[in-house]
């Protein structure tokens, strides 16, 4: 086997690359057709029409947006924050040495990670917060987002070689002394692109809060669009066309914070390995 294969499987050899680059390019040009017939199919139905985007010119307009944005963000921050801190301690709980706490721990995390968040959500509403639409949606957030992230927390701690606890155990420290001054730092680094990938679900899904008519991004689109009328119609899938990239560069916004971080703390990694004598 050449230098240049892997132990896994062999390197492509001119043929596969050329058909891999053939392949990749008809994708492209299938998304490039695609993109277009939309085009197309919108341009044909006047939706390009400046009459359907004039009232993005208003200010109020602009405004409606701008605050069901600041809400969505709002919304995020506690609930992504809250989540964090609930896997924190469900995490601790499913790593415990005391069974009546692991298997508490363990039947609130699958009981949450089970359950549909928008039938959570609604519930929440419907039954307990009927005036208190933020709070339904936030807890809702929080008891699914939380549970999922238990069981990430838990599989990075789980994936460090169990020579790292022993060894702690071996200078005389206790499991909480051994859990946050050794296995949770060097678990950070390995989890952190999970952690950050459900931060950004958790963004997505307040969304959801459409359904309890709360005032986030996507309801205020929707009262925006109902109530613009103009003589080609309502404007919602110019309304669409204008959130739809805001919630790709939100999410675009937190893989690159999880991409940043990363390397920085490989970086701060690299520099405190003393060099081979």
């Amino acid at each position: 086997m050449s230098s240049s294969s892997s132990v896994l499987y062999d390197a492509p050899g001119p043929k596969a690359r050329a058909r891999y680059r053939a392949f990749g390019l008809l994708s492209v040009l299938g998304i490039a057709a695609l993109v277009w017939y939309a085009y197309a199919k919108l341009d044909d139905a006047g939706q390009f029409s400046g009459v359907l985007w004039a009232p993005f010119e208003y200010t109020g307009f602009q405004q409606r947006i701008l605050d069901g944005l600041l809400t969505t963000l709002q919304v995020f921050g506690i609930a992504g924050g809250l989540s964090l801190l609930l896997g924190s301690v469900l995490a601790a709980g499913r790593l415990s040495d005391h069974k009546p706490v692991r298997a508490v721990a363990t039947a609130i995390v699958q009981f949450f990670r089970a359950m549909p968040l928008v039938i959570m959500i609604f519930a929440l509403y419907v039954s307990v917060f009927t005036s208190q639409r933020m709070l339904a949606l936030v807890i809702g957030l929080t008891l699914y987002n939380g549970a999922v992230q238990a069981e990430i927390i838990r599989g990075g701690i789980n994936a460090l070689p169990r020579g790292q606890a022993e060894a702690g155990y071996a200078l005389g420290l206790r499991k909480t002394q051994v859990m946050v001054s050794i296995l949770v730092p060097q678990a950070v680094r390995a989890m952190l692109p999970s952690v950050i990938g459900q931060l950004v679900v958790t963004l997505k899904d307040t969304s959801l809060g459409y359904i309890i008519s709360f005032y986030e991004l996507l309801y205020s689109a929707k009262l925006i669009a109902g109530n613009t009328s103009t003589p080609l119609g309502y404007p919602y899938v110019q309304v669409v066309l204008v959130i739809t990239p805001v919630y790709i560069l939100m999410c675009l916004a937190l893989t690159g914070l999880a991409k940043w971080i990363e390397a920085r703390s490989r970086r701060g990694a690299n520099r405190r390995t003393p060099a081979a004598a």
